[in-house]
């Protein structure tokens, strides 16, 4: 055995050689942080060399500091790499990972044949694996790892798409990273199984990035340390988006945005589909970007008219190239495939004042070109307008999509109760492993005789609490929040099936006014929570597991959630239901709509009617609630007020900015505040004061109505100017 510095080289007379899938391999180890090493396993060339790790746009360039390479290990070979030591045997091959107080944190036995099968213990509840297919605790099913919406199990229907990314989290510790081969995960038995495409084996080597986690939320930071960190969203996302489909002609898309407004229900954006999917839409075809004369005969002077009633606008494109490449858009090329002429396309729309596009369908395209449409929806927006964030609502992506800015939904689903109930645990995955900016379309895409206004509003009542709220789907007027009570579907496209007797439930527009209003309320909130994705990767949208990963209990919940650090979420997901069985982890929680005090750590049932999907606030939570806008940018009516839940001692730390520039990312832009909230229960004050990441007050003051929840205690006031201040209720 020879040393060099830190790197052991092993060459030893005698010893085992490393084999993996039945070829003699170079094993290395090294230290991505003091979390996170990576181990590859290289199947040696004809010449004796071992191959390389292919180059995956998933990743971003990272440094590995290499801690052993070795071709034959003589009894076993001790290597440390960041917090972990790693104990590696031959005859067969096997690592074992310990943590620095010596417990085991994960091993991985290979099986001593040429199907290069790997086992790894899963002795706790596992998560992760992208979208779709079988949820939560993502042990008992054998996951192919197909992506698209048809190449699944069949779960399209009630589950969406399948998006599967190699990422899996083990509550007990662990996270684990697969980068080659592809692969499926098999984990019906005792012990989980990595089972490498035949067409791989041999060609490339078992890479793998293995995490030790002392708190949840280090799996996420690792993640994105591997994968890149999440753009911020422009403002107006965190609003409510309404889908079109069909139009009844040039007047429809103007004339739906005059009823928002009349109506007064809050809306940012409106997203009108292509032609091809439905008979008249906004362009002339499949992957078409010329606007349709039948429906926007005069393009220009349209999105005028919907901009001047502060909506965005938002187009449906498709039937991009299964070729589709490019890192960069400064690169140069000839090729129409090329994202940087694919994206000078675009640019007649952009210039008529497009704010933001919709990339559908691309189950097809290999992962290189899912990341190269969601780069070029990034990159190519800011050539056209430099300082403005661009969105993107995709149907397709792979790890990495976030740190573009592309926003998934999960698919073509039917308007099924089943639908509904399966969608809150793939959020949940979804967000852990795949992206923090995920929705559905409410309601479900393809109507059955299931939907009803009962479901439409259960269901927008939980889209109100993801990231994308947004409603979309056939029988497209069932989709306005006023449309249960027109007596209209909207067209009836093929093989759909209405209940019509459903069409008068006058209900329903209150339920979704309500919900909307609290979103627009919970605009600071919600937005802040945008930032701690950028920042960490920590989705807005959390399993319970990630704040009480020492509760069992709670590590087994998938049908609710935690809605930042301080909600608690538990859609209702059964017909007719009259009252909701959810858990609350310890602690004092105070229900969000009476304000009634529950002590935690139990079960409960939660009398519910329609109108009520149970959320709880924790004891210490600090809630910022702005006024009713109808539209995020519009200015406040008044103070915002700082509602806090007694029962224990909490902080917050709120976050702005001007809603649209990349200023974010350095800091420079000069309406950035950072305000930090202590609340001292005992004393009851509140200390409001600048965080330590704010440069400089932009100056002026903000005006809040402070609130004890539930103490019957008259309200304060507080003039904010960037300097502490103390709040005695």
């Amino acid at each position: 055995m020879a040393c060099a510095g830190l790197i052991c080289v092993a060459r030893i007379c005698g010893a085992a050689p490393v084999v993996w899938a039945g070829a003699n391999c170079e094993l290395s180890a090294g230290e991505i942080s003091g979390r996170t090493a990576q181990l590859v396993i290289a199947p040696l060339d004809e010449q004796g060399r071992p191959r390389a790790i292919p180059a995956s746009a998933a990743f971003i360039s990272f440094s590995v500091n290499e801690k052993f390479r070795g071709r034959d290990i003589d009894g076993a070979q001790e290597v440390q790499a960041g917090q972990m030591r790693f104990t590696i045997k031959t005859r067969p091959l096997a690592i074992s990972i310990h943590r620095a107080d010596g417990t085991l944190l994960q091993e991985l036995a290979f099986d001593d044949d040429s199907n290069g099968v790997m086992s790894f213990h899963t002795d706790a509840p596992v998560y992760g694996l992208g979208e779709g297919e079988h949820q939560f605790d993502r042990r008992g099913t054998n996951y192919q790892m197909i992506n698209g919406q048809h190449g699944g199990p069949g779960l399209l229907a009630t589950h969406g798409a399948t998006i599967p990314v190699p990422f899996l989290i083990g509550a007990d510790g662990w996270s684990m990273f697969t980068r080659s081969p592809w692969g499926q995960f098999d984990l019906r038995e005792q012990r989980g199984r990595f089972v490498p495409r035949r067409r791989g084996l041999g060609r490339e080597p078992l890479a793998i990035y293995i995490s030790e986690i002392d708190e949840p939320a280090d799996a996420l930071a690792e993640y994105v340390r591997l994968t890149g960190y999440p753009v911020m969203p422009p403002k107006w996302v965190m609003g409510y988006i309404q889908s079109h489909r069909t139009l009844a002609g040039p007047d429809d898309a103007l004339n739906i945005a005059r009823e928002f407004r009349d109506k007064k229900l809050p809306c940012d954006a409106l997203i009108y589909l292509g032609t091809g999917y439905c008979p008249l839409g906004w362009n002339m075809g499949h992957g078409s970007l010329e606007f349709n004369p039948d429906s926007f005969p005069h393009p220009a002077e349209q999105i005028k008219a919907l901009h001047d009633l502060n909506f965005k606008v938002v187009l449906h494109i498709n039937a991009a190239p299964s070729n589709l490449f490019g890192s960069t858009m400064a690169e140069t090329s000839d090729s129409p495939f090329y994202i940087g002429n694919y994206w000078k396309r675009h640019l007649p729309d952009m210039a008529l004042g497009v704010d933001g596009w919709w990339p559908d369908d691309g189950d097809e395209l290999p992962v290189e070109a899912r990341l190269a449409r969601h780069l070029c929806y990034y990159e190519g927006p800011l050539q056209a307008r430099p300082n403005t964030r661009p969105w993107s609502l995709n149907r397709n992506g792979c790890a990495g999509a976030s740190r573009y800015g592309g926003w998934i939904w999960s698919g073509d689903t039917q308007s099924r109760w089943a639908t509904l109930a399966a969608h809150v645990p793939v959020g949940l995955n979804s967000s852990l492993s795949l992206t923090p900016f995920w929705g559905s379309d409410i309601g479900g895409f393809v109507p059955t005789r299931e939907l009803t206004g009962e479901l439409y509003a259960r269901w927008f009542e939980f889209a109100a609490f993801n990231p994308l709220f947004r409603s979309h789907g056939r029988t497209w007027h069932l989709r306005l929040p006023w449309g249960w009570n027109t007596g209209e579907t909207g067209p009836i496209e093929s093989r759909d099936v209405i209940d019509h007797s459903e069409l008068h439930n006058d209900k329903i527009e209150s339920i979704c006014r309500q919900y909307l209003e609290l979103r627009y309320r919970l605009l600071p909130y919600n937005y802040t929570l945008m930032r701690q994705s950028a920042d960490f990767g920590l989705p807005a949208m959390r399993a319970l597991w990630l704040h009480y990963p020492k509760d069992s209990e709670a590590a087994k919940i998938g049908d609710e959630y935690l809605w930042g650090r301080d909600l608690l979420v538990a859609p209702v997901v059964e017909k007719g239901a009259a009252s909701r069985h959810l858990y609350l982890p310890a602690g004092t929680w105070h229900d969000w709509w009476t304000g009634e005090k529950v002590e935690g750590g139990k079960w409960l049932n939660r009398p519910v009617d329609l109108a009520t999907m149970p959320i709880y606030a924790r004891a210490g939570a600090i809630i910022p609630l702005d006024p009713v806008r109808q539209y995020t940018a519009q200015p406040a009516s008044g103070p915002a007020t700082l509602r806090i839940y007694s029962g224990a001692d909490g902080d917050f730390t709120l976050y702005d900015d001007d809603g649209q520039s990349l200023g974010y990312r350095d800091g420079s832009d000069p309406s950035t505040v950072w305000i930090h909230f202590h609340w001292n229960d005992k004393a009851k004050e509140l200390t409001i004061e600048p965080d330590a990441r704010m440069k400089k007050w932009p100056g002026g003051a903000r005006e809040y109505t402070v609130e004890l929840a539930g103490s019957g205690a008259p309200p304060q006031t507080a003039s904010f100017a960037g300097s502490k201040l103390e709040v005695k209720l």
